[in-house]
């Protein structure tokens, strides 16, 4: 090798190491970018939206869906007030926000009332400003009951005001410890969400002095959930890759939230 062939060889080392880093931080600022205003992934921990999502369920959360808050920002950061950019959430959205008792653990519900509605639980059946909510039966799903017996449970389809259709189950039938309910009038800004999992969700039916969720701001909504990417069986770690074979449930997989 020659004297300059040696200079030149020297000089490409730092500037390939160099040229690295700005690759790799350039990748690093898109992730933010993207997990901060695009999508952000969430995983499901319990079972409160059973049939909708099951446990070890991975999905996409649309961050721009309503606008951002400070609960948009990681870490929460207090850079600004309110919500910009606002759009509120439609009856029936599969929404992730922040518990408003400590705005710092993330839960994943249902829309079900809307600033200024009159909701109502009788004898397990949904009332919306004194409105009967329409559900019909169909195929039992299976799943554990609060006692850990795994079987059929009462599984309906219901139907919200605006025509959003929905499965949830009645693991208790229609005598759960929420199933009567309320009434319950929602303040402006805020919003009423229940588990798909009637009775086995703790939800705004739960004041937050008795542990539950109670109204939700609407600045503490993170997105809306759309879909799901990965999921594994209950109690199966998704890094567990050699576990995929018998744990991979595919037949949920890429499949939107409704």
């Amino acid at each position: 090798m020659t004297e300059n062939a040696s200079r030149a060889t020297k000089k490409s080392e730092p500037e390939g190491l160099g040229e690295t880093v700005v690759v790799i931080l350039q990748a690093l600022l898109i992730a933010l970018v993207v997990r901060t205003l695009l999508f952000q992934p969430f995983n499901i921990p319990s079972g409160s939206m059973i049939p909708t999502l099951e446990i070890g369920d991975y999905l996409f959360v649309s961050k721009y869906a309503y606008g951002y808050s400070r609960y948009s920002i990681p870490l929460g950061l207090p850079l600004f007030e309110g919500r910009i950019l606002a759009s509120p959430p439609k009856r029936g959205d599969v929404v992730v926000f922040k518990l408003p008792r400590d705005n710092d653990t993330d839960y994943i519900k249902r829309v079900i009332g809307l600033p200024g509605d009159k909701i109502e639980m009788k004898k397990g059946r949904l009332y919306i400003n004194d409105a009967l909510v329409e559900r019909e039966p169909i195929e039992k799903a299976q799943t554990e009951d609060l006692y850990g017996h795994f079987g059929p449970v009462a599984t309906y389809m219901e139907t919200l005001p605006n025509g959003v259709k929905h499965k949830i189950i009645e693991i208790q039938g229609d005598d759960g410890f929420n199933d009567n309910a309320g009434p319950f009038v929602v303040p402006p800004n805020h919003y009423f969400m229940m588990g798909d999992n009637r009775d086995n969700s703790t939800d705004s039916r739960v004041p937050p002095d008795q542990g539950g969720v109670g109204y939700v701001p609407f600045e503490n909504l993170e997105g809306r959930a759309e879909v799901i990417f990965f999921s594994v069986g209950e109690g199966a770690p998704a890094w567990q890759f050699w576990r995929w074979p018998w744990d991979l449930r595919l037949s949920r997989m890429f499949h939107a939230v409704r």
